[in-house]
């Protein structure tokens, strides 16, 4: 499995939207329905699924899924 895809089943578990079904241009919040506790669970799963430290500064930012991946990737390439 693709870190895209892997990432996809991930926000899938906290909402309502088929991992297959989601595009880039989701907002995680509006489109997808993450309160801000789903926000930051899912921050600390994505950390520990990718072996990735994410700044908390940079990833408050992010609202869509495009957005994030892009932030993931580039650190997923970086280590």
């Amino acid at each position: 499995m693709d870190n895209v895809t892997k990432f996809k089943e991930l926000v899938a578990q906290y909402c309502d939207v088929a991992a297959e079904d989601m595009t880039d241009d989701m907002r995680l919040r509006e489109d997808l329905g993450l309160s801000s506790l789903d926000f930051m669970s899912f921050l600390g799963e994505l950390e520990d699924e990718f072996d990735v430290e994410l700044e908390q500064e940079n990833a408050v930012k992010v609202r869509t899924i495009g957005e994030a991946l892009e932030m993931l990737l580039s650190l997923t390439e970086a280590a």
